[in-house]
């Protein structure tokens, strides 16, 4: 069985000449389906970058990306957009919502272009609502919104297509410790009982605790990559 995400020597280069910039240099690795993986770094040391490879948000200068036993290089463009738009769902710092748009509309948006009959959309849209704790809130606008709240809604647009793979980059980043608990907690519980394959981009130790494995980036290259002795298995009621 093949891995869902494997990388194997990643390269990234930016720039020409005497200008080149190597932001990853060498990096292989591989994650299964239902995996929770954080990869750690600190600023500048290449997560992001990866990120926006295995997520075909950007391509590699050297090196192979296979997601789901598939070449980067032999997936068309098409394919690349189905894949990005049916079996990943990403969730940013920034929240990314747009404004003056309910949350409703908001976690529906992902639909518009999926290909999936209209008639299932509330159901879909409800469910990924729910989960995330935000029935409460359907007709807000991100304005009305706390930052919890809106990475809530993200983390509920994200699941709407029902993904394979969740890429949360720095999702803890603008939110007090207490909203990043409620963010952390239900990415655990979408892995743990709904089977999502996780994959975590922080600087933070606390927000890495609760996945099972992490891979620590340095200057571009794996420095560690090692299981959570501890994950987080905390308690909380999400529905």
């Amino acid at each position: 069985m093949f891995p869902l995400i494997k990388a194997e020597n990643l390269i990234k280069r930016y720039g020409e000449g005497t200008a080149i910039t190597t932001a990853l240099d060498g990096v292989s690795f591989e994650i299964n389906q239902g995996d929770f993986v954080a990869i750690m770094g600190p600023s500048g040391s290449g997560k992001s970058t990866l990120l926006h490879i295995i997520g075909f948000l950007d391509k590699e200068t050297e090196g192979n990306y296979y997601f789901d036993g598939k070449k980067f290089d032999d997936y068309s463009p098409k394919e690349i957009a189905n894949i990005r738009g049916k079996k990943m769902g990403f969730i940013f710092q920034m929240f990314n919502l747009l404004p003056r748009t309910s949350v409703i509309d908001n976690v529906k948006l992902p639909l518009v272009y999926s290909g999936i009959k209209e008639d299932a959309w509330d159901e879909r849209i409800n469910n990924a609502i729910k989960i995330v704790g935000m029935s409460h809130r359907l007709e807000f606008e991100p304005s009305q919104l706390s930052g919890g709240e809106k990475q809530r809604t993200a983390i509920a647009r994200a699941l709407v297509n029902n993904p394979q793979v969740i890429f949360a980059d720095e999702p803890t980043g603008n939110l007090d410790s207490k909203s990043g608990q409620q963010v952390m907690e239900t990415l655990d519980y979408l892995n743990r009982e709904k089977g999502h394959t996780i994959v975590l981009i922080t600087h933070e130790s606390n927000t890495a605790k609760y996945a099972e494995r992490i891979i620590h980036l340095k200057d571009g290259k794996i420095e560690k990559d090692e299981k959570v002795s501890q994950r987080f298995n905390g308690e909380y009621d999400l529905k």
